[in-house]
């Protein structure tokens, strides 16, 4: 596996022997001073140049970074929106473990890129075209304090949208039962719980991709918690997960809502739950609630 080092020398000797290429920036995890450093974190990197229609034109120019293992190309996709005249990337993982993640941005969409993330590291600018940026942190990344609007609205969402959890599960549809916890109900959790870490840390601090660094935060059996509400989809697992979400959920909730000021809706919460348990004890022939 070639080594940063290596990785690095590659990245802006190309740069550096292509005139078309002006200047070039990283950002993502490895410019970012609290994340951990290991053997997968990716190289993204913004090459910043006057036109991108030659780059996209030569399916090879890939190649040059290393032999590839297998490779994305996701401004191409015809579901994704794309601005390719502005900024083309390639997802790349190379036979050695390395992954490239590249782009190619004219120069003004990069004067706005680059101040969009607090991470971005300027490492060559041939023209000085580009803007004085500070210094690399993780300031764009960090959890905001919400609104007393956001959080209700978070814990109505929460709450709200379990009923239709229920329904699923006494249906035996397991498979829709979890796309609403895992893509709507556990959104709220998370961001509740991140709202703890961030009172704690006086919202100084990032969780991380769903939520990864929480437990630098939350206790040990909060976390222990967090990860119990990801089940199977045997039906009885799945309520005892929608159990400990719940829990989980509303004493996060009340912590985060005495500390901030604000107002916990404790009529919302208990309406849902017997909701919950009503449904659960349902027999499957049942033609009433």
């Amino acid at each position: 596996m070639r080594t940063k080092e290596q990785m690095m020398d590659l990245i802006l000797g190309v740069a550096e022997h292509d005139d078309r290429i002006r200047a070039v920036y990283m950002n993502g995890s490895r410019t970012n001073p609290n994340a951990p450093a290991d053997l997968f974190q990716d190289y993204d990197i913004v090459y910043v140049v006057e036109e991108t229609a030659s780059f996209i034109a030569d399916r090879t120019w890939p190649e040059r970074f290393g032999e590839i293992l297998f490779m994305q190309f996701p401004d191409d996709h015809p579901d994704y929106p794309s601005d390719k005249e502005n900024s083309y990337g390639w997802l790349m993982i190379f036979t050695d473990g390395n992954r490239l993640d590249l782009t190619v941005m004219t120069i003004p969409r990069a004067k706005e890129n680059v101040f969009e993330d607090t991470l971005c590291i300027i490492l060559l600018d041939k023209d000085g075209i580009l803007p004085a940026i500070p210094e690399s942190s993780d300031e764009t990344h960090r959890v905001k304090k919400p609104t007393a609007e956001q959080f209700a609205a978070i814990c109505n969402e929460f709450w709200w949208c379990l009923n239709n959890v229920a329904k699923g599960l006494w249906r035996n549809e397991p498979t829709y039962a979890q796309d609403m916890l895992n893509k709507v109900v556990r959104d709220q959790l998370l961001s509740m719980l991140s709202f703890k870490a961030g009172i704690l840390t006086d919202y100084s601090v990032s969780i991380g991709k769903s939520g990864k660094y929480l437990p630098r935060w939350i206790s040990a059996e909060e976390w222990e918690a967090y990860l119990r509400t990801y089940s199977g989809t045997g039906i009885d697992e799945m309520w005892e997960s929608v159990e400990t979400m719940c829990g989980l959920f509303a004493k996060t909730a009340r912590f985060v809502a005495e500390k901030s000021g604000y107002t916990y809706n404790e009529r919302e919460e208990a309406g849902c739950l017997w909701y919950l348990r009503r449904v659960r004890s349902l027999p499957a022939d049942s033609t009433e609630i």
